[in-house]
């Protein structure tokens, strides 16, 4: 049995990738706007195809 993990980034690397503080993204993520997961020590990580995703809809967006 093959299990399939998926890419998990930190706060600041999904800040890094839409240029935007940590905090930004924490807000993002109790406003629902990206969904986290928490790790067992409590911190957040998002899906990396997720953020992807959610980054290029605001590439599209801005480029209309």
């Amino acid at each position: 049995m093959e299990l399939d993990y998926e890419k998990l980034l930190t706060p600041g690397e999904v800040a890094e990738i839409f240029r935007v503080d940590v905090k930004t993204v924490s807000r993002w993520a109790q406003a629902g706007k990206l969904s986290s997961v928490r790790t067992l020590g409590g911190h957040r990580r998002y899906r990396d195809s997720e953020v992807r995703a959610a980054f290029d809809a605001v590439q599209e967006k801005q480029a209309a």
